[in-house]
């Protein structure tokens, strides 16, 4: 009892580490092809396990040391039950056998390392049937190390077997990756992974909260080594009891549900709520950071349960996270959540550089309730037109919505837009014509246009850069009257600018034109070409300016670099342009 009282602690990740394949977790697909092979005689001589962190590459590597040399009464064969220990099982579990060789490629990356066991595999095991390379975190070896193990590798003595561990696969070179037996450790999955804490608690005896373990693994991110670090973080905090108001203390967290509540706060354009939330949360020593993070991953669920249904299913989510979020699925419309998630994502980035997290992520907040309504380009392209918007893109499932109203958005003081949606008893029509606004305003909203310049104004105006740049560089005007324009095109521009030109004249104006070729032969120059002219002379006239010239002299290797040319405001603007003028711009 002395011993045990004074012995060091042995973390769970290292007490509860796996012996055998039976209970390595979460690896169901390997371990079949290992039994297959082993059964069927067919093994291997070089193995590489790929994988994030924690899913077991070190530990299978030893298991499979096990297995190539199990020996017991009946003597030696290659095996996966290794539920009895051989003989040579309990000196490789620890690490000390001696034909089992590890060696951590991270701190021994040299051609010299790989020369000792290149000159070390002439030699046959010492004791047990098969000698065995270990070489973790193998992609940190050098050019040279590779190319020196190459030949060894593809055809090693029959006593000889590699294992490699590694979690940067890309890195490893082809020619090795080829002569291996690759196995890529998959994530464990959340169902698997609480189901092993749980055993693992109740071997200790130590009470937990299911609520709890969802939040440790859905931190532990699918490594088994990380929710085991976790768990033992867990256990240390609750004095003995794993509790989800420890572990949220511990990791940081904000409550589950007031997160939501601060997702629809912030979605429902009750902004002021939500900043109250928001630090309310920060007082409870959430961070910044953290509950930008959870509010993105909300985001990412709700987006897929809109998508799938059935994801609502998932055991590693919270009961609010299952029922609200399949409720907000179907409220918030496709284009919010897209947009919420942007937000948020770049939000994240904005409050890990701010030297106050939490006015950066207030911030966010801000712009993302505002922005939760606005509408998309193609209904604000309607909606500027006067046309109907198109309907938007439903999943079969899914019915046309209507706006909710924002509630007690006024009272919290909330201004941002309410991006909120219920699904509405009878389906809207999805051909329905856009209100027209009253006669006044449509003629308000239409312009007139008297000459060539007014036009190439207007068209910048409406940004339209097509036509812009038609009028400038592809055409030169003959003749302008209300209604009538006769152009002339430079060589190689596509014919169909005229009737583009028209149909943009009508949709601005409210009223046709008829834009028509000239067949005169083309003469002058685009307007283009005589602000390039007058440019040209404006820098000729600059560099033969006295002061310009002994600027140039006194400091050898300068230059001009530009010169703006003013607009002549004799030029009236119902005219057509003038030719080009004189040298007496500067």
């Amino acid at each position: 009892m002395a011993d045990a009282a004074t012995s060091p602690y042995l973390v769970l990740a290292r007490k509860y580490r796996p012996r055998d394949f039976t209970t390595l977790v979460g690896q169901d697909a390997m371990v079949q092809t290992l039994d297959n092979a082993f059964k069927q005689n067919r093994i291997h001589h070089a193995f590489i396990l790929t994988g994030v962190r924690g899913v077991g590459k070190t530990t299978t590597a030893r298991i499979l040391a096990r297995a190539f040399n199990y020996e017991d009464a009946a003597g030696r064969r290659p095996t996966l039950d290794l539920s009895v220990e051989g003989e040579h099982c309990r000196a490789i579990i620890e690490g000390r056998h001696v034909d089992v060789v590890e060696m951590d490629a991270a701190s021994n990356t040299g051609i010299g390392d790989i020369r000792e066991i290149i000159d070390s595999v002439k030699y046959g095991p010492v004791s047990a049937p098969y000698k065995v390379y270990v070489i973790d975190e193998v992609h940190m070896l050098s050019t040279a190390a590779f190319n020196g193990l190459l030949k060894t590798l593809e055809e090693p003595p029959p006593y000889v077997k590699f294992i490699f561990a590694t979690t940067e696969i890309r890195k490893v070179p082809v020619t090795i990756l080829s002569r291996c037996m690759r196995f890529d450790l998959r994530r464990i999955t959340p169902e698997v992974m609480t189901a092993y804490l749980e055993s693992i608690l109740n071997q200790e005896g130590i009470g937990f909260e299911p609520e709890a373990l969802a939040m440790i693994v859905r931190a532990g991110e699918g490594s088994a080594r990380d929710n085991l670090s976790l768990l033992d973080q867990a256990i240390a905090h609750g004095n003995g009891m794993v509790t989800a108001a420890t572990v949220k203390a511990m990791l940081g967290l904000g409550d589950r549900a007031r997160v939501i509540d601060l997702f629809e706060d912030v979605m429902g354009g009750r902004i002021a709520d939500g900043l109250t939330t928001l630090k309310a949360l920060y007082d409870m020593g959430a961070d910044p950071q953290t509950l930008l993070a959870d509010l993105a991953e909300f985001t990412h669920l709700v987006t897929r349960i809109k998508v799938v249904p059935a994801a609502a299913d998932d055991l590693s989510l919270t009961p609010d996270e299952r029922t609200r979020g399949a409720d907000l699925a179907g409220k918030l419309a496709m284009r919010a959540l897209t947009r919420a998630w942007q937000i948020l994502f770049k939000g994240h980035e904005e409050v890990a550089r701010a030297s106050n997290a939490l006015q950066a992520a207030e911030m966010t907040l801000i712009r993302l309730a505002y922005a939760a309504d606005l509408p998309s380009p193609d209904e604000l392209i309607a909606k500027l037109s006067n046309q109907p918007a198109p309907a938007p893109a439903l999943p079969p499932s899914a019915q046309p919505s209507r706006s909710l109203p924002s509630g007690n958005g006024g009272a919290s003081g909330g201004g941002g837009g309410n991006a909120l949606r219920i699904e509405s008893s009878q389906p809207e029509p999805v051909n329905a014509v856009a209100p027209q606004p009253d006669a006044p305003q449509a003629q308000a909203a239409l312009a007139t246009v008297s000459s060539y310049k007014e036009l190439i104004a207007l068209a910048t105006a409406k940004r339209d850069v097509l036509v812009k740049l038609a009028l400038e560089g592809s055409m030169r005007p003959v003749s302008f009257e209300q209604g009538r324009i006769e152009v002339v095109l430079t060589e190689g521009v596509d014919p169909g600018i005229i009737g583009t030109l028209s149909a943009r004249l009508q949709a601005w104006t409210g009223q046709r034109w008829l834009v028509t070729v000239s067949t005169k032969a083309p003469e002058g120059l685009t307007l283009r070409q005589e602000k390039e002219q007058r440019q040209q002379a404006a820098t000729a006239a600059a560099h033969d300016d006295p002061l310009v010239k002994a600027i140039l002299e006194t400091w050898p290797g300068a230059k001009v670099v530009n010169v703006t040319v003013r607009d002549d405001p004799a030029t009236p603007e119902t005219e057509l342009p003038p030719p080009p003028p004189e040298e007496d711009d500067e």
